[in-house]
């Protein structure tokens, strides 16, 4: 299997490997946890893994490269994507936001390298720098392309018009946009039957950025699907818990796991959203297993019945 040819249903995020997110060094339990994480996805059928280079600041990707170089033959089954553009706090410099054409290609060569990989199947730019200029940005990233060293690219957390203002100098499409998206974190659903209501401007969801995604082909990414276990075991209000009640309800009806409710819930949108699970707890991973391998099982009416209750309020 090659890995343009990997499921694409559900993608494990991988900030949770690696240990700690400071400068020490990460241990062979770090990479023990990090293959079991990977091991429990692939027998859930999920096949494509998200990194960034500031997860654990480098470790995620590191510990996931000595999983591969344990496991020869498994680079070739699975996808493998990353993210570049945020730059953490480093003394007295602030965390910021950099897609200068030079980090972009200095910070992959750095992301291959701790993966023990000489190519990234998609290169997310993973926050959108106020600086940037698209054209350079447009130009590090063909020659990325050119030199083989990644074969796709996409965005995460941009609106509809930077999409397309970096499209217009990119001759290579966006594949994919990642954002917050999940039964808890709604404002990118709410967005489209708030019109004409008092509640719109408060909303804050850029508007048009689902339906452009629909409209040019690029896959919606959902980071933080599982809203933080609010609906399969932490709720934390009476609204969380009476829509922790429906899904458990929805999950026993069809025989499936309280994650594979949630995660359907996204699943079943139109734009065909690709939840980015973030757990590393290989229990959680194989939870999600009926989400990878099958089409979400909601009818129209229990996914609505979700949306309302998860709300609190009737719909306009």
């Amino acid at each position: 299997m090659t890995s343009q040819e990997t499921n694409d249903r559900l993608v494990l995020g991988c900030m949770g490997l690696g240990g700690s997110w400071d400068p020490s060094p990460y241990t062979p339990a770090d990479v023990d946890a990090a293959q079991a994480a990977v091991e429990a996805a692939l027998e859930s059928g999920i096949t494509t893994f998200d990194h960034a280079d500031i997860y654990r600041l480098g470790k995620a990707e590191a510990v996931f490269g000595e999983v591969l170089a344990r496991s020869p033959g498994l680079r070739g089954r699975i996808t493998l994507q990353s993210k570049c553009g945020i730059r953490l706090a480093d003394g007295d410099l602030p965390g910021h936001y950099d897609l200068r054409g030079t980090t972009i290609v200095r910070r992959v060569e750095e992301s291959l390298a701790r993966l023990r990989t000489d190519v990234l199947d998609v290169l997310l730019l993973h926050r959108p720098d106020p600086l940037a200029d698209f054209a350079e940005v447009a130009a590090a990233l063909e020659s990325l392309h050119r030199q083989g060293l990644v074969r796709r690219f996409g965005v995460s957390n941009m609106n509809a018009p930077q999409i397309a203002r970096l499209q217009a100098h990119l001759a290579l499409p966006l594949v994919a946009d990642q954002l917050e998206m999940s039964l808890l974190r709604r404002d990118w659903l709410e967005d489209g039957v708030l019109v004409n209501t008092p509640a719109s401007a408060a909303n804050g969801f850029p508007a048009g950025t689902v339906e452009h995604c629909l409209n040019h082909g690029i896959a919606l990414q959902a980071w933080g699907p599982l809203a933080q276990g609010r609906y399969t075991g932490r709720q934390e209000t009476e609204q969380e818990r009476a829509t922790a009640a429906l899904v458990t309800e929805l999950a026993k009806a069809k025989g499936t796991t309280p994650e594979t409710i949630v995660l359907w819930w996204l699943q079943r949108h139109p734009a065909r959203i690709v939840p980015v699970v973030g757990t590393s707890n290989p229990d959680r991973i194989r939870a999600c297993r009926d989400a990878a391998v099958g089409a979400p099982e909601l009818s129209h009416e229990e996914w609505y019945a979700l949306w309302v209750t998860a709300r609190g309020a009737a719909l306009p």
